[in-house]
């Protein structure tokens, strides 16, 4: 018998979902990928990865928008999302269903966000913020040690940015054109340049513009929600050149208005990449089983 807490998770994204097994220390025991296709063949997969492994719970982090409200009749949905055969598609129900086992669920950020205050780079603080810079842009937030949810959850990913004055890309999101997502993420630097994000030379424009976003976003969020350490994941953010132009814009765009040493004097420790690096998904949704 073994004398430690098995605990699952799914980190549901919208190119690929990865399971795994980890102890109540965050100690990653299995894991497994594989590509995101339409439900029945990608929960089969779910399903075989469980089977027979004695998991006391499961955490779920989904792609959004998603319905985490437990009072509501849509509870466990992915709900209108462009991604083919996943709009309203009960997750949770059929996981349940064929599982049978205790599940936590909540946006793919949010988990993140907890994962990174529990074993990461937020570890002790009770406020942060994690943001997802990649296929698309999301964003999940801890405020006085709880998982921010209202309405709905933070859709941080959609907030509007002021323009470049330089830069007359259209926008890439399906919605809103010219929000945060539609001029920063993956698929919009692509767009805007010809190329995939990582193709792109360092030293290339596209990166100050890029920088010019996020930073932008950053202030919006620091004004809004204060947080003691912003945290920047996803494969954008892979780009570390992009950090110190984003902490000099940030500092820039305040103007001294936020008088804290985070801003003023520690702000290459304070918007940093995720402490548990590639795993932030996946713990944070070993987190959310936990709690």
């Amino acid at each position: 018998m073994e004398d430690f807490m098995k605990l699952g998770a799914i980190e549901a994204g919208g190119t690929k979902f990865v399971c795994g097994i980890a102890d109540e220390n965050g100690n990653i025991l299995e894991r497994v990928s594989f590509p995101t296709e339409t439900p029945e063949i990608t929960l089969q997969k779910v399903y075989d990865f469980f089977k027979n492994k004695g998991v006391e719970a499961i955490g779920v982090g989904s792609f959004g928008p998603i319905d985490p409200n437990p009072n509501s009749e849509t509870y466990g949905y992915i709900t209108k999302t462009p991604k083919k055969y996943w709009s309203d598609f009960n997750l949770i129900g059929e996981l349940q269903r064929n599982l049978n086992i205790p599940m936590a669920f909540d946006t793919d950020v949010n988990g993140a966000a907890l994962g990174e205050a529990t074993w990461g780079a937020a570890k002790g603080l009770k406020n942060c913020l994690y943001l997802t810079i990649g296929t698309g842009i999301g964003g999940g937030a801890l405020v006085s040690g709880k998982l921010v949810h209202g309405m709905l959850h933070p859709e941080m990913g959609h907030i509007f940015v002021r323009r470049h004055e330089s830069d007359s890309y259209i926008g890439k999101c399906p919605f809103h054109k010219d929000c945060f997502e539609g001029l920063a993420s993956g698929p919009a630097i692509e767009e805007r340049w010809g190329v995939k994000a990582y193709e792109l030379p360092v030293n290339h424009e596209a990166w100050k513009l890029e920088a010019y976003y996020i930073a932008q976003a950053l202030v919006n969020y620091i004004l809004t929600i204060s947080p003691e350490k912003i945290i920047l994941g996803g494969g954008v953010m892979k780009q570390s050149q992009l950090f110190p132009l984003i902490r000099k814009n940030v500092k820039e765009m305040l103007n001294n208005y936020v008088q804290t040493k985070e801003i003023l004097e520690n702000i290459d420790e304070y918007i940093v990449y995720p402490g548990l690096g590639d795993n932030a998904g996946l713990l944070g949704c070993i987190a959310l089983a936990l709690n």
